[in-house]
C-alpha cells in the first residue's frame, strides 16, 4: 500500500492561528482596549520549560493575546506559589491561565495541590480535577480540555475519517494527554481501549486499532508491523536518541517506529512538526475561548452583583427591626462582586472590611465614574435625611437600574451615636447594614485616632516637664542615646536640625548653642492648641487640671477632653490621599507656640513616625454593604464644624476606579449646602483634585415650612399642626431657603437635582410646589423620594434624574484663590455662600491673621466653624437672613489638615448683639432676657469700672471685648475671666448668674 500520508502539525496550528487573530481583532473591534490574557506562571528555570514558555509567548503576540510570564525562584514556598495563584486567578484581566509544569523547586510543593489552585474558569490547561471530572462524564461545552488531547482530536478531524464506530486505542494513562484523550476519543463515539508499558499483547491491541494515539514516553516503543493498515497514527512522544551525524549528538523521535508506521498507516503525524505545534495552538484558542465567554457573562466595566429583595412592610419598623430583618452578604463576597482582589481586601468578621490601598495603583489606568455629592437645605430639628438619601439613591442606581454603584458615608462617632442623635447608618429601607456594626466600633479606626491624638498631647507635657527639670546636656543624651557606642539623629531629628538651620549630620559636632536650639522647644503652655481626647460625651471631661500627682513636681496645668471626631488627626485622615501623604500631614500638625511665638509641630516633638504606626489601619477605607446589597465605603468622620464634614478623599478615589467609566460614587457632606457642601468644593476637591458631577440636595415639607416661619419644634412634644396640615403660604415663603442653597451648588457651576424627600402628612400639592420653585430656582430637575419607606424602589425617579444630570457639561470651578489674603477669602465665604453684608473681626482674630500669615498658612483653604441651623451666625434665623455682619471671634490653624477654620460668632442665641454703648436700662433688660433663654448661653454685662461696654461670652469662654475704638482687654485679665467663668458658668443657678458682672468687676478692680 501506499505511504501514509502525513498530517502537518505546523500547517494546521498556523490556520488556526489566524482565525484566533481574526476572532481576537474582532472582540477588540466590539469592546475598545480588550484583549484576551494568558498568565503562564513558572516556578524554577529549567532550560526545557523556558524553550516551552518562549513558544507560547510568541505565538500568544502574534494572535494578539496579551501573555504574561510570571517567574518564581526554585526556593518559593508552597504558600507563596499557592498565593501568587490566587492574584492571578481574581486578575480581571487574566483570562487564561497555566501553571508551567514540571515544578523547579527545591521546596516540597504538592503539583496536585498546584493545579488544582488554578480558577477552573481560567484552567486553560484543563488540568484541575474539576475540568478533568466535567470531561470524564462528558460535559465537553462546560470545561477546558488539555492542549495536547485536543491538538490530536483537531488532527484526526483534518483527516476526514468519521469516528464514530470506530476501534481507537490510547497508549498512556497520564492526566495530561492519555486519560484524557480516552475521554474525548469515548465522547466521539469511538470504543476505546487503554493501554500502556505493563498492557500485555500491546501489539495484539494496537493491531486492532483504527485511531491509534501513543503518549508512552518510550522512544519508537510501537514498531512499524503492530500498526493495522490504513489506520489513523498519532504520535505526541518526544524523545532523544543518540544520533552521530547530528552536531548536539542526538536526534528527536517519536513513541512510533516512524518509517516503518508510515508504510502501513493512512495517516500520521511526523515527530517533530506533528502535535508539538498543535499543544501551543489549542492553548492559544482556549484562551481565546475564555475570553469569548468573559464576554459573554461579564460586560467589561459591569460588575456580576446578586441584590438583596427587600421585603416592604407598613407601616415601616423601627430601624434596627429593618436592619436586622435583612440577611447581609459575606463581605468577602461582595468584595469580589464589585471586582476586589483578596489580596486588597482584610476581613474583619463577616460583614465589613478594610480595602487596601494598593487597589488604586492596581487600578491607576480604569477611568473614573460619575461623582455625586448630597447635600441638603441650612438643617432643622426636625431633618431632611441626606444619610438616608444618599443610601437610598445608590440602591436605586444599583439594584434597580443595575449601575456600578459605590456610596461613601462618614463613620459616625460614638458621642452622638449614645447622645440625642443617635446612629448615622440611614434609615427605614435605606440603611447600612448591620446598623449596630456602622454605629459602634466599625474597624475601631476612632480608637486609633483617639491613641494617636492622645500620644500627641502625652508628648507635649512630657516635654514641657524634662525641659523644666533637666539641662541641655542631659536632654541632649536622652533625646541622641549612645547605641553600641554611637550616637546618630533619626530622620526626624534631621528634619528639626534642617528646620533650625543647623545643616549638621554628626550629634558631635553640635556646639552648645546648637544643642540648645534643638533641645528646647520652649512651648508656651497658654498656647496649647493640642487637647487630649475621647470618642464619648463626658461633660465633666470639659476642664480638668493634669500634673497633680507628685511625680510631677508641681507641674500642673488647665487642660480639657474634646471628642474624638473633633481631632485634627480625623481632618487628617479624611484628607490624605496615601499613606506617605498622612505621615507628612500628621507631621506638620501644630500643637502650640515657642515662647518666641515659633510654631510647635507633632515633628519636632518627635512623635510623627509613631503616629503613622498608630494610623497604618485607620487609612484603609472599610468596606460595608446596604439593605439592598450595593458596596458602601465608611471611612473618616470629620465634623463639619470645625473640620469639613465629609467621608476620606481615599473611600473616594478607590470607589471611582472600582465602579469605572459608567457607574456612580455617591457621597454626603455634612450639614447644609453652606457648610458641609462648600466645604465639599473648596477643600476636599481641591486637594483631591477630583471634580464632581451632580449635586443632590435634600429638602422635605415639614423643614421649609420651619424656614417660612413655622413654631419651634421640641424634642418629644407633638409636632405643631402647621407641620402636619397643608400650608401652601408657609411652605412657599421656606422655599426661599431651598432657592439660596441651589443658587450656592450652581455657584461651583455644577448642575443640582432636588431630592424631596416625602412624609406621609405632606400633601401632594406641598410635594408639587416645592418641584416647582426648585426648577424656577435653577435646579437641573426636582423628584419626589419614597426610599425611607419603599427602599431603592423609591428612589428611581431620583436615579435617572441624576443620571440624566451627570451628562450635562460641568463648568466646575472653586469659590475663590487660595493665594487670595485670609479676610478676602472669608469676606468671599461670608457675602456669596451666607448672604452676609460684610464680616468684623475680632482683635484677637485679627491678630492670628497676621501670626499665620507670617508663618506661611495664609495660602490654606478656609473651613468656617460656624452654626449650621442658620445661613447666618444666629441660629434663630432661619429662611434667608440678610443685612448681617458676621463676626469672627478668632481663626485657628489645622496646618497638617490643611486649613484655616475662622470661628464664627460670640454666642449663638445673641450673636446679633454687637459691641457698642447702651444704657443702663437697656443692659438690665438684656440680662433678664439672657436669663430666660434656655441653655448655658448668656450675654454678660460688666457694669462698674466701663459700663459703656459689652462683654459676651459663649459656653464660658471670653471671646470678645471692645467698645468704640474696638480695645481688646489685657491679656491676662482676659485670662482670668475666662477662667473665672470656665470654673463656674456651666452649672451655676440663676443666683449666681446674676452676681457674675459683679464677679467680673472685682477681677478688672
Amino acid at each position: 500500500m501506499a505511504s501514509a500520508q502525513v498530517i502537518c502539525g505546523k500547517a494546521a496550528s498556523a490556520q488556526i492561528r489566524e482565525r484566533l487573530k481574526t476572532q481576537v481583532a474582532q472582540m477588540k473591534e466590539r469592546v475598545p482596549g480588550f484583549r484576551p490574557g494568558l498568565a503562564i506562571l513558572q516556578v524554577g528555570d529549567r532550560d526545557d520549560s523556558n524553550i516551552y514558555i518562549s513558544m507560547k509567548l510568541k505565538a500568544a503576540a502574534e494572535i494578539g493575546i496579551n501573555a504574561n510570564h510570571i517567574k518564581l525562584p526554585n526556593t518559593a514556598t508552597e504558600a507563596e506559589v499557592l498565593r501568587c495563584i490566587t492574584v492571578l486567578n481574581e486578575d480581571p484581566a487574566v483570562h487564561g491561565f497555566i501553571v508551567q509544569l514540571p515544578l523547579d523547586t527545591d521546596k516540597p510543593i504538592s503539583t496536585e495541590k498546584v493545579t488544582n489552585a488554578v480558577t477552573p474558569e481560567k484552567d486553560v490547561d484543563g488540568l484541575t480535577s474539576i475540568n478533568a471530572g466535567k470531561l470524564s462524564r462528558g460535559d465537553l461545552r462546560d470545561c477546558f480540555i488539555p492542549c495536547t488531547p485536543k491538538g490530536c482530536m483537531e488532527l484526526i478531524r483534518q483527516t476526514g475519517i468519521q469516528i464514530a464506530g470506530k476501534k481507537a486505542v490510547v497508549i498512556g494513562r497520564s492526566k495530561i494527554v492519555g486519560a484524557p484523550m480516552h475521554d474525548l476519543l469515548l465522547w466521539s463515539h469511538a470504543t476505546v481501549t487503554t493501554c500502556h508499558t505493563k498492557t500485555a499483547a500491546l501489539a495484539e491491541e494496537v493491531s486492532k486499532a483504527d485511531i491509534l494515539v501513543v503518549a508512552a514516553g518510550k522512544p519508537e516503543m510501537v514498531k512499524g508491523e503492530w500498526i493495522k493498515p490504513g489506520a489513523i497514527v498519532i504520535d505526541c512522544g518526544i524523545n532523544y536518541i543518540p544520533d552521530s551525524t547530528k552536531p548536539s549528538g542526538k536526534t528527536v523521535v517519536g513513541d512510533v517506529a516512524y518509517n516503518a508506521a508510515k508504510e502501513r498507516a493512512s495517516y500520521i503525524t511526523p515527530v517533530p512538526g506533528g502535535v508539538g505545534p498543535m499543544t501551543v495552538a489549542m492553548l492559544m484558542q482556549s484562551t481565546v475561548e475564555s475570553a469569548q465567554r468573559f464576554l459573554e457573562q461579564f460586560q467589561p466595566g459591569k460588575w456580576s452583583i446578586q441584590y438583596n429583595q427587600l421585603r416592604l412592610r407598613t407601616p415601616v419598623p423601627s430601624d434596627i427591626e429593618v436592619s436586622r430583618s435583612c440577611i447581609p452578604k459575606h463581605i468577602g463576597h461582595l468584595a469580589r462582586e464589585v471586582g476586589l482582589l483578596s489580596e486588597e481586601v482584610e476581613l474583619y468578621g463577616q460583614t465589613k472590611a478594610k480595602v487596601l490601598l494598593s487597589t488604586l495603583k492596581r487600578l491607576k489606568d480604569q477611568p473614573d465614574g460619575k461623582y455625586v455629592v448630597v447635600t441638603g437645605i441650612t438643617p432643622t430639628p426636625l431633618g431632611e435625611g441626606k444619610s438616608t438619601t444618599t443610601i437610598g439613591l445608590a440602591q436605586a442606581l444599583g439594584a434597580h437600574l443595575n449601575l456600578n454603584v459605590f456610596a461613601c458615608v462618614r463613620q459616625p462617632s460614638q458621642g452622638p451615636t449614645f447622645g440625642i442623635k443617635g446612629g448615622a447608618a440611614g434609615g427605614g429601607y435605606s440603611q447600612v447594614i448591620p446598623m449596630e456594626e456602622f454605629n459602634l466600633h466599625l474597624t475601631g479606626d476612632i480608637h486609633a485616632i483617639t491613641a494617636a491624638n492622645n500620644l500627641v498631647a502625652a508628648a507635649i507635657d512630657a516635654r514641657m516637664f524634662h525641659e523644666q527639670t533637666q539641662s541641655d546636656q542631659a536632654l541632649y543624651t536622652r533625646l541622641v542615646p549612645l547605641i553600641n557606642g554611637v550616637r546618630k539623629f533619626s530622620d526626624i531629628q534631621i528634619r528639626r536640625l534642617q528646620k533650625l538651620g543647623i545643616e549638621k549630620t554628626d550629634p558631635g559636632t553640635l556646639t552648645d548653642e546648637e544643642r540648645k536650639k534643638f533641645v528646647r522647644l520652649d512651648i508656651d503652655p497658654a498656647t496649647i492648641t493640642w487637647q487630649r481626647v475621647m470618642d464619648t460625651n463626658d461633660r465633666f471631661l470639659r476642664k480638668i487640671t493634669i500634673g497633680q500627682s507628685p511625680t510631677e513636681k508641681g507641674f500642673t496645668r488647665t487642660a480639657q477632653f474634646d471628642i474624638t471626631v473633633a481631632s485634627e488627626i480625623m481632618a487628617v485622615l479624611a484628607l490624605t490621599d496615601g499613606l506617605a501623604d498622612m505621615r507628612r500631614r500628621l507631621g506638620k500638625m501644630v500643637v502650640a507656640s515657642s515662647k518666641k511665638g515659633e510654631p510647635v509641630t507633632t515633628d519636632d516633638l518627635g512623635v510623627t513616625g509613631a503616629l503613622a504606626v498608630l494610623m497604618k489601619d485607620a487609612v484603609k477605607p472599610n468596606l460595608m454593604q446596604t439593605l439592598e446589597g450595593t458596596p458602601v465605603f465608611v471611612h473618616a468622620g470629620p465634623f463639619a464644624n470645625i473640620a469639613h464634614g465629609n467621608s476620606s478623599v481615599l473611600a473616594d478615589k478607590i470607589a471611582l476606579k472600582l465602579v469605572g467609566q459608567e457607574g456612580f460614587v455617591v457621597t454626603e457632606a455634612g450639614f447644609g449646602a453652606d457648610i458641609g457642601m462648600e466645604k465639599f468644593f473648596n477643600i476636599k476637591c481641591r486637594y483631591s483634585g477630583l471634580r464632581p458631577h451632580v449635586v443632590v440636595l435634600v429638602a422635605t415639607v415639614r423643614a421649609l415650612k420651619m424656614h417660612g416661619g413655622g413654631p419651634t419644634v421640641t424634642a418629644g412634644v407633638p409636632l405643631p399642626k402647621e407641620y402636619i396640615e397643608e400650608n401652601l403660604q408657609l411652605l412657599a415663603l421656606g422655599c426661599s431657603n431651598l432657592g439660596k442653597q441651589i443658587q450656592n451648588a450652581r455657584t461651583f457651576g455644577t448642575p443640582v437635582v432636588v431630592a424631596v424627600n416625602a412624609f406621609k402628612s405632606d400633601t401632594e400639592a406641598e410635594l408639587q410646589l416645592v418641584i416647582q420653585l426648585a426648577k424656577e430656582a435653577g435646579a437641573y430637575d426636582a423628584v419626589k423620594c419614597t426610599h425611607w419607606a419603599e427602599g431603592g424602589k423609591g428612589a428611581v425617579a431620583l436615579a435617572r434624574a441624576v443620571q440624566r444630570a451627570s451628562q450635562e457639561p460641568s463648568n466646575f470651578k472653586f469659590l475663590y484663590n487660595v493665594e487670595l489674603p485670609v479676610v478676602e477669602k472669608i469676606r468671599i465665604i461670608a457675602q456669596q455662600i451666607y448672604g452676609a453684608e460684610d464680616i468684623e473681626l475680632s482683635p484677637e482674630a485679627e491678630q492670628k491673621v497676621v501670626v499665620y500669615t507670617k508663618q506661611g498658612f495664609g495660602n490654606l483653604p478656609i473651613c468656617m466653624a460656624k452654626t449650621h441651623l442658620s445661613l447666618s451666625h444666629d441660629p434663630e434665623k432661619k429662611g434667608v437672613p440678610t443685612g448681617f455682619i458676621l463676626p469672627i471671634r478668632d481663626i485657628r490653624a489645622s496646618v497638617g489638615a490643611g486649613f484655616l477654620y475662622p470661628l464664627v460668632g460670640t454666642q449663638v442665641t445673641m450673636s446679633d448683639i454687637t459691641l457698642m454703648r447702651i444704657s443702663d436700662s437697656e443692659k438690665e433688660r438684656m440680662l433678664r432676657e439672657s436669663l430666660q433663654r434656655p441653655g448655658p448661653y448668656a450675654a454678660l454685662l460688666c457694669r462698674a469700672m466701663i459700663p459703656e461696654y459689652l462683654l459676651v461670652s459663649w459656653r464660658g469662654n471670653v471671646s470678645y471685648y471692645g467698645g468704640p475704638n474696638k480695645a481688646a482687654l489685657p491679656r491676662n485679665l482676659m485670662q482670668r475671666i475666662s477662667n473665672y467663668l470656665q470654673e463656674s458658668f456651666l452649672e451655676m443657678s440663676q443666683e449666681d448668674f446674676c452676681s457674675i458682672p459683679g464677679h467680673i468687676d472685682r477681677i478688672l478692680l
